[in-house]
């Protein structure tokens, strides 16, 4: 069991009490009524499946039910940060490959919060 720190609660809660949704920052497509059938497969079916430092879309859904950004490494689960919709991250390719500053534990207890 790991702790997922949510930025509009301001709580550190179990992770059985969230739920991943998948990918963030997915843009629709500008003009839809435009977008050929090639643009609306990438953009409903088609997501990234990094090695490493990835941003996630998580709902608070027995809390708040709001929804939340992770950056997450997926090689060793260690949640880097959490922000809110709307933001963007602080954390790049390079400060996910070599940790951050202030983690509690690599494996299990490290708790997203924003700079």
């Amino acid at each position: 069991m790991f702790y997922i720190h949510c930025p509009y609660c301001a709580e550190r809660r179990s992770e059985e009490e969230f739920h991943c949704m998948g990918q963030a920052h997915i843009q629709r497509p500008k003009n839809p009524e435009a977008a050929s059938d090639r643009e609306w497969g990438d953009y409903l079916f088609f997501r990234d499946n990094p090695r490493g430092l990835h941003q996630e879309m998580w709902v608070h859904a027995a809390g708040c039910r709001k929804f939340f950004n992770v950056a997450r490494n997926t090689v060793s689960y260690e949640i880097l940060e959490t922000y809110r919709i709307g933001e963007q991250t602080s954390v790049t390719v390079g400060t996910a490959a070599h940790g951050r500053e202030g983690k509690v534990d690599q494996a299990h207890e490290v708790q997203g919060v924003r700079a």
